[in-house]
């Protein structure tokens, strides 16, 4: 059984090869994705442990275990850890364990593109990064895969680590820069990612212009919101997952207070990549892709890197 820590994981990951995967995987109908198990854990009630299986993809399982804890950043620590089990499918014998943590980001990152591909206008040319964690360093690369961005810029509540990512970019060879003021930001992007751990809304409905494509991927549980309502009522809602309806804080709370309906969060990326939805329909439109992270992007991540590294 292989050990493949983060640079592994890293090295096994072309970014464009990882968007191809994905929109293979979700194209498609082999994966077979059981409901996730989510716990609290320890006297901290917001720590919480994810369990996420799936299999059907190379003759290949997966498992991910995966740790939330969001006071790690006043601790220099990302707020997500995860380890992830290959197995062989018809035998279930172990195959490879992955630094689940460097899997987590890329797959976070390329399935973002994937949905920009079909979401996002030809003629984007503005990116704004709300967070400048780990998932927030990947995504330019991925979306590099799908769109050609002229200039990305960064906001963070702690503008330190938003001029740090920066410099990282700009090092990557990206055009990058620091944006000071969130909501100036949010009113000049053509595209908006946020990736943070956020429990009130950072994007609002009001600043977003016509035409921006929004790509929420920090809130997978009820508590965590990174837009506004107003947002969500006037965007064409693309999902990743079935759950992620009741568990993103963004799709949650409007539905229970009925200002969303379930007829207005139905679509999956799934549906939109297999042509059986429409992505984006009209050029002023505002779309959303509300990510809480499906268990087939870990198993295609996994097999990719599995698939990449040389034979002995």
């Amino acid at each position: 059984m292989e050990v493949l820590d983060a640079a592994a994981v890293r090295a096994g990951l072309d970014p464009v090869e990882l968007v191809a995967a994905l929109r293979e995987v979700f194209a498609g109908d082999e994966v077979t994705v059981p409901e996730r198990t989510l716990q609290s854990i320890g006297s901290d009630s917001s720590a919480t442990l994810l369990l996420k299986p799936a299999w059907g993809l190379h003759g290949l399982l997966g498992v991910k275990v995966a740790t939330h804890h969001p006071a790690n950043g006043s601790l220099g620590l990302p707020s997500i850890h995860a380890t992830y089990l290959l197995l062989d499918e018809a035998t279930g014998a172990p195959v490879a364990v992955l630094d689940g943590t460097e899997l987590t980001r890329w797959r976070t990152a390329a399935a973002s593109a994937l949905a920009a591909d079909h979401l996002a206008r030809e003629d984007v040319g503005e990116h704004l990064l709300v967070g400048a964690g780990n998932v927030a360093a990947s995504i330019p690369a991925c979306y590099a895969a799908v769109r050609d961005i002229r200039r990305t810029r960064v906001w963070a509540r702690d503008a330190g680590r938003a001029a740090a990512l920066v410099e990282r970019l700009r090092t990557e060879g990206y055009a990058a820069d620091v944006a000071p003021d969130l909501r100036a930001a949010v009113r000049a992007a053509d595209v908006i990612t946020t990736a943070t751990s956020a429990t009130s809304p950072l994007v609002l409905g009001r600043d977003v212009r016509p035409g921006t494509h929004v790509d929420l991927v920090g809130s997978f549980l009820p508590d965590m919101v990174e837009a506004d309502e107003e947002l969500m009522t006037a965007a064409r809602i693309v999902v990743d997952a079935p759950e992620a309806r009741h568990t993103a804080g963004e799709l949650a709370g409007p539905l229970a207070r009925g200002t969303l309906t379930e007829s207005d969060v139905t679509t999956s990326l799934a549906d939109v990549v297999a042509g059986r939805a429409a992505g984006r329909t009209a050029s002023e439109q505002i779309t959303a892709f509300v990510s809480v992270g499906t268990a087939a992007e870990d198993l295609a991540a996994a097999a990719l890197v599995l698939r990449s590294r040389p034979s002995t």
